[in-house]
């Protein structure tokens, strides 16, 4: 099923990323198409160097393939230098990242409105947001803690407060619930459940079958290649 009214965020068609090792040459993709659609729950999944890493570089517009597209809005981002692809990285994706990334020294609702900062928002405005959205994660008793004050579990909610701040159409997490305890792990994953409900959409790396099961679309990728891709409610090829 294309599901293209549903709108599509993002797409990898036909796409190459090629390495050299030597004199010999490494795909770490291989005619690579994919789809993400407006409100997508995907969930890659795949053993190691099967190309997960790569594809989410690329996704998140760190990197362009050797050969093939990567289109957002009908722009072809491939063809584009380093810091345009940065402006809309900046304005259109947000990362959740494993080892959650937070600046050691600012506290959760300055390490939330740095992104902000980035894109010239004006103080009081991103300081109102970011308390907001922190509160909306259940947040909002530790707005003026560093980092080292919060667990695991509240460091990764201000890594994901700081992912939707710019109000990103795709969210990218990477193995978010690696560093946590699996109690901790699940609450988490509650609210990335949650975040797709509230019409979000979201793409998540994961090695843990238990997280990849939370996702409405599962993609398993073998080396460099799409070895499936269903849906949970029909559990066929999309």
């Amino acid at each position: 099923m294309d599901r293209e009214g549903a709108g599509t965020v993002m797409e990898l068609r036909n796409a190459w990323k090629t390495y050299r090792m030597g004199k010999e040459k490494v795909h770490a993709l291989s005619d690579f198409s994919l789809k993400i659609h407006k409100n997508d729950y995907m969930t890659i999944v795949g053993p190691s160097g099967s190309g997960k890493s790569t594809l989410l570089h690329m996704l998140g517009l760190l990197d362009v393939p050797t050969r093939g597209s990567l289109l957002i809005g009908g722009r072809d981002i491939s063809r584009m230098g380093i810091d345009e692809r940065a402006i809309i990285r900046g304005r259109k994706i947000g990362f959740v990242f494993q080892v959650f990334n937070l600046v050691p020294s600012l506290t959760a609702i300055r390490n939330v409105a740095l992104p902000m900062m980035i894109q010239g928002v004006p103080k009081q405005v991103r300081e109102e947001r970011a308390a907001r959205i922190l509160s909306s994660l259940g947040m909002g008793h530790r707005l003026d803690h560093l980092p080292s004050e919060l667990s695991g579990g509240q460091r990764q909610r201000v890594a994901m407060a700081r992912a939707l701040v710019n109000d990103p159409e795709l969210i990218l997490a990477d193995e978010p619930t690696g560093n946590l305890d699996s109690k901790t792990g699940e609450e988490v994953v509650k609210l990335f459940d949650k975040l797709h409900k509230d019409g979000r959409t979201l793409v998540v790396v994961t090695h843990d079958p238990s997280i990849a099961r939370h996702g409405e679309r599962t993609v398993w990728i073998k080396d460099g290649r799409i070895e499936r891709d269903t849906t949970k409610d029909t559990n066929k090829p999309k």
